[in-house]
């Protein structure tokens, strides 16, 4: 039987993964399904299509007009993780709504095929469908967000780039420039790539707290594909991390998003993290979990996925970007009468 017949009336959203997270830490190719009820009632939830890559800004306004009919506290997104532009939907998404609402979610995932990723709907399952759902101002919204990520080698200057697709790097071809950088690892491109991402640099050389994977190649024109737009004119540089570092950097989205959990309710902690961290990690993977459960302790129940791209505002702002290897973590209480 599907959720639709065990829950007849109640919005549906979810994706396929590169790992499920439960509270009991990290599974493969297994599904973890979590039912909540406000009684702010059933959530509204807008879908829809995504034709191409370049659809994606116009996507993300068609979820917005849909969903500024309804009132927003909050909007939790869901989309395909590949053929894609991540950033140019969720820009799309926020230049549309007429709240200044905070935006969280993430892309599917694919384990680390990078061929087809699917999205769970009211509508079905599809491989092209987004689905956008309205957080309703009752529900208490937290978000933290953080990679543990180290750069390393020169910043780069971007000197060709259209969209999220990099041609080249200081005037040379950007796939020679990034197999050169990963020597062995060329040989496993793309998904290689997971683990070395770029750091997005200002024309300043200031980091600008967004990390870019690399989604794919064309060895006919020499570029990468990005799963994010770039800045034109700016910098990117290559990153690399330990185990150690990307723990603490989930405590750290922890501690962020839990700030406005309230003790005496229990919550629900939506975590998505990167399939690049998962690699990275390898047997140590459910530490992660386990950092952000000994910060939120009982009260929280953890669900989530390792994804194509995260979805998160910053920490300090609502301002939201796509992100990618990083721990993103929504928290949704609704508080109690």
């Amino acid at each position: 039987m599907s959720c639709a017949s065990f829950f007849p009336v109640a919005a549906l959203l979810g994706c396929s993964t590169a790992g499920e997270i439960a509270n009991d830490g990290v599974d493969d190719d297994c599904c973890v399904i979590t039912a909540v009820h406000w009684q702010a009632g059933v959530p509204f939830c807008a879908i829809t299509q995504l034709t191409s890559m370049d659809d994606s800004d116009a996507a993300g306004r068609r979820l917005a007009d849909a969903l500024n009919q309804h009132p927003l506290g909050g909007v939790l997104l869901l989309g395909q993780g590949v053929d894609i532009n991540g950033s140019a939907l969720v820009q799309g998404l926020i230049a549309n709504l007429t709240a200044k609402v905070p935006v969280m979610g993430g892309l599917a995932g694919d384990g680390t095929a990078f061929s087809q990723t699917l999205v769970l709907s009211n509508e079905g399952i599809a491989s092209n469908t987004i689905v956008a759902m309205a957080i309703a101002p009752e529900i208490t919204v937290g978000h933290g967000s953080f990679g543990g990520w180290q750069p390393f080698g020169p910043a780069r200057r971007v000197t060709r780039s259209v969209g999220n697709v990099l041609y080249e790097l200081d005037g040379e071809q950007a796939l020679d420039v990034y197999k050169n950088y990963l020597g062995e690892y060329a040989a496993q491109l793309p998904s290689s790539g997971l683990l070395f991402p770029f750091e997005m640099l200002g024309q300043d050389h200031q980091a600008m707290g967004v990390v870019r994977t690399i989604l794919g190649m064309n060895e006919d024109d020499g570029s990468l594909i990005l799963a994010g737009d770039i800045l034109d004119d700016g910098y990117l540089r290559l990153m690399h991390a330990s185990n150690d570092a990307l723990i603490e950097g989930a405590e750290a989205a922890a501690h962020a998003a839990q700030i406005l959990v309230t003790p005496a309710d229990q919550s629900l902690g939506i975590l998505v993290s990167c399939v690049g961290r998962k690699l990275v990690m390898g047997s140590r993977i459910d530490e992660e979990i386990e950092a952000v459960a000994d910060v939120f302790g009982q009260r929280v129940t953890l669900a989530g996925f390792y994804s194509y791209g995260e979805i998160s505002p910053f920490v300090s702002s609502t301002e939201c970007k796509l992100h990618n290897q990083t721990m993103t973590i929504t928290t949704l209480s609704e508080p109690q009468t």
